[in-house]
């Protein structure tokens, strides 16, 4: 089993940042991959961005390129998302998934936080 804890989220004006960190405890991640994920309201669930924990690439969003980074601190299993030049529609809860591969979360499965609000104002 794998518990995932969120943090950092918060309101912010259109424009500004937020790292958000998620805490991983549980079986060890040399295999596995972890991501962030979000859902608007009245929509579906999205990719964000994600990171295969033994070789560090990561993927992301079109949507968001240029302006997330996704990170890791081996040492206390965390994963963190910085969210640079924040626009309105990236209002939405953000979710820390982790999972054996990046297309185990894309397909929603895997283990799940229980996600963190990100508001955006303009």
């Amino acid at each position: 089993q794998v518990q995932l804890v969120e943090s950092g989220g918060g309101l912010v004006q259109a424009g500004g940042s937020l790292r958000l960190s998620c805490a991983a405890s549980g079986r060890t991640f040399s295999t596995y991959a972890m991501g962030w994920f979000r859902q608007a309201p009245g929509k579906e669930r999205e990719f964000v961005a994600s990171l295969t924990w033994s070789s560090g690439n990561t993927r992301y969003a079109d949507s968001v390129k240029g302006r997330f980074t996704i990170s890791r601190d081996n040492a206390k299993i965390t994963v963190y998302l910085q969210m640079n030049s924040l626009k309105l529609e990236d209002t939405a809860v953000y979710y820390c998934a982790a999972g054996d591969s990046v297309l185990t979360l894309i397909a929603g499965r895997g283990y799940w936080g229980q996600g963190t609000q990100v508001t955006v104002s303009s």
